[in-house]
């Protein structure tokens, strides 16, 4: 998985009066967890674009200098309600030997002919995946490969499973499925519709005609 470099400074105080100065210096409030104590550290805001604003994953290194430097994964955020400033970041310390769970982004790969030759709608149910694995096992992506989907057809986790991480989602869950469009529906309807106002109007036909056959 691909990894982005945060460079910060372990903080020697966390009352609040620190955490606001902090914050109105444009830096942003941490805490690693998982190691045998907590870590307190600050970076700047501007450090997490990458991390933050994007819908790809990735795995964090932590650089704090002479404080020394830690493999981890985003674990939680607070933005401010109003201006969407991040307030505070937790994360979560990776090692080798030890398992984590992490959401990663689902990737469509492929056609589906029920949408291209049968007017069906690609409905994704689920954008991101949420696994189990060893660090060096965490993907970047989990590929949803759509080339067979008929309408109708739903593609479960299931088959986008890979033995070197676990899902952590029923077997039962739909990724994406093909639906029939509004727009089919409509017509089906219509034709329908029609079909029967049709065969209605056959029917009043032949007893009218009975009637003046008696």
């Amino acid at each position: 998985m691909k990894s982005i470099t945060i460079n910060g400074s372990e903080r020697e105080s966390v009352g609040k009066v620190a955490t606001k100065a902090l914050r109105n210096a444009g830096e942003v409030p941490c805490v690693l967890y998982g190691g045998e104590t907590p870590v307190h550290f600050a970076a700047d805001e501007r450090a997490f674009a990458k991390l933050v604003y994007t819908p790809n994953a990735h795995t964090v290194v932590i650089d704090l200098g002479d404080n020394g430097t830690f493999n981890a994964i985003l674990q939680d955020i607070q933005f401010h309600p109003v201006s969407d400033k991040i307030l505070h970041i937790d994360f979560y310390q990776l090692f080798d030997d030890k398992e984590v769970s992490m959401n990663i982004p689902v990737v469509i790969r492929g056609a589906a002919p029920g949408v291209l030759n049968s007017g069906g709608v690609l409905s994704r149910n689920k954008r991101k995946l949420k696994v189990r694995a060893l660090p060096a096992n965490l993907p970047d992506e989990i590929e949803a490969d759509i080339s067979e989907l008929e309408l109708g057809d739903k593609l479960y986790v299931t088959e986008v499973a890979d033995e070197k991480f676990k899902f952590l989602h029923p077997d039962n869950t739909v990724v994406c499925q093909v639906r029939t469009s509004r727009v089919s529906l409509k017509i089906e309807d219509e034709v329908e519709g029609a079909e029967e106002g049709a065969e209605q109007g056959a029917e009043g036909s032949t007893e009218e005609g009975a009637s003046a056959e008696e």
